[in-house]
């Protein structure tokens, strides 16, 4: 009988050039040294770079078609999991031994004969092969589960975090992560689209990997990624972490809503200034508040806001982008406390902190009862669904549920017992406001008047050429002890220095009071 050629067939399982680079080159060499010193003749050599657990590659499907034409050809390979370590490209190469269409395997490592017994141990090599395969599965699944138990992360830190060898898990950088924490802030104010924050990034040395600012799809998914929460997630399902969080769930709901109200943004041509649009509706139909410049009399250009008319005949007339924020100005002074005051007043909140820190347990007692209350909700929640008493879809939405309610828990006995910050940073920030009011009237800046309206205004419109929006208690107390006259902030600074806390902050001394002038 005549001596039979051989196809040689190469393999490495992974498709990236820099896992297993050697792998190829070195089974070709083995292989060929093998050849000559057996004395076989190679027809074509084949290669290709990709997992044999499922079947599919084009490389041996192109070889067992070539097998297929020919009469009396063998293959040459480094060892049978190479050609296979699934039952089907197995059954394949065993069924073309029986049609005698390959009458001889080689192997360096395994030895193989033509015959019952030969096809036998061919059985038992490709089985081996796939049960090495399944049970690798099997214990990768298992260590993953372990890791999530034990609130690792699981592959690679994000963008803020660095993996730590030692732990096995991540921690914040001490840089990154603070730039992840800016980057939310600016967000959040809602004056960012995904360029703007990308060359904001950029600013501050983040880029790509070939130094251009970061993609849209780049700075969605670090805006999205719950691990800044603490948490891991596997295969859509959300598990509690052992790293620090970076973030507030507050920080990063606010972000989310941001990311809402963008999801659908108004596609325009030509890009305007218009700092105002999108704060107010209009007050008779409540249409939104739109923009445009137009010439003025004498030949000057100015924008003007006007309702849009989307739901109707409005008789709404247009009003000056300057009156406008003259009004912003002089609402917002009114809500303007002294220094004087707001100094005592953060004085008086760190009394308080100090004497909290002694009548704090019951508090945090109570947070660990809802706490405990939480985690059995969890226990339970994974007990009906390991006995498929609820959906996949109903676990996950309301495992997600508990997770935001486990972290809201544990952010406020932290909070707490961090020298009750938890119940007088609200008052804080909102003194702070206050403050940040004052500056407000002497400055020219629209955007932050339109940031400031935002977090303090609910419901803003314009009607009849004046703006208006609903404020909370607090804030409307603040405005009722102040003058209903506008006075020039460096004035009202002067005033403020001596003023005490039985007078009111701004005095009636002007009665026809001019609207601040914008430059």
């Amino acid at each position: 009988m005549n001596k039979p050629k051989y196809f040689l067939y190469a393999r490495k399982s992974t498709e990236e050039d820099d896992k297993q680079i050697m792998s190829i080159e070195a089974q070709l060499f083995e292989l060929r040294e093998f050849a000559r010193k057996e004395n076989l003749e190679i027809l074509e050599e084949f290669q290709e770079s990709k997992s044999a657990k499922k079947p599919g590659r084009t490389e041996l499907n192109k070889m067992i078609r070539k097998i297929e034409e020919s009469e009396g050809v063998g293959i040459l390979a480094w060892h049978p999991d190479r050609l296979a370590r699934n039952s089907v490209d197995g059954g394949k190469i065993i069924y073309l031994v029986d049609q005698e269409k390959i009458v001889s395997l080689r192997f360096p490592t395994f030895w193989f004969e033509p015959t019952p017994q030969g096809l036998f141990m061919l059985q038992v090599a490709f089985g081996q092969s796939k049960y090495y395969s399944d049970n690798l599965v099997q214990n990768i699944n298992r260590g993953i589960r372990q890791k999530i138990r034990r609130g690792e992360w699981l592959t690679l830190a994000p963008f803020g975090y660095v993996n730590n060898p030692r732990t096995r898990n991540i921690e914040p950088h001490p840089v990154k992560s603070k730039i992840v924490v800016k980057m939310y802030k600016e967000f959040a104010k809602g004056s960012h689209t995904f360029k703007s924050i990308s060359e904001f990034l950029t600013d501050l040395g983040v880029t790509s990997r070939n130094g251009t600012p970061l993609a849209k799809s780049a700075i969605q998914s670090i805006l999205t990624n719950r691990a800044y929460l603490g948490l891991v997630n596997h295969k859509g399902e959300y598990h509690e972490g052992r790293f620090p969080p970076i973030l507030s769930l507050q920080m990063f709901e606010s972000v989310q809503k941001v990311l809402e109200r963008k999801a659908k943004p108004r596609k325009s041509k030509i890009k305007h200034n218009f700092p105002f649009t999108g704060l107010f509706s209009c007050g008779e139909c409540g249409s939104a508040i739109t923009a445009q410049w137009a010439k003025g009399r004498h030949g000057g250009k100015y924008r003007y806001y006007r309702c849009t008319k989307k739901k109707g005949n409005c008789s709404q007339g247009y009003l000056r982008e300057v009156l406008l924020f003259a009004q912003l100005k002089e609402r917002i002074q009114t809500f303007a406390l002294c220094d004087e005051v707001v100094f005592k007043m953060l004085d008086q909140i760190e009394k308080w902190e100090k004497q909290e820190n002694t009548s704090s347990q019951s508090f945090v007692q109570n947070l660990k009862d809802k706490q405990k209350e939480n985690r059995e909700k969890l226990d339970k929640l994974v007990s009906l669904y390991l006995d498929n008493d609820i959906e996949r879809e109903i676990y996950l939405k309301q495992k997600e549920e508990l997770m935001r309610e486990k972290i809201s828990l544990n952010s406020q006995k932290t909070d707490f017992e961090r020298n009750g910050k938890n119940w007088n940073e609200p008052l804080r920030n909102w003194i702070l406001d206050t403050k940040k009011a004052s500056e407000l009237a002497s400055s020219n800046n629209y955007l932050e008047m339109k940031e400031f309206v935002l977090k303090i205004g609910t419901n803003p419109y314009l009607s009849n050429k004046q703006i208006s929006f609903s404020v909370s208690p607090l804030w409307n107390f603040v405005a009722s002890h102040n003058t209903k006259t506008v006075i020039s902030a460096p004035t009202a600074r002067r005033r403020a220095a001596s003023c005490d806390e039985s007078r009111v902050l701004w005095t009636r001394e002007e009665s026809n009071p001019r609207p601040p002038q914008c430059k």
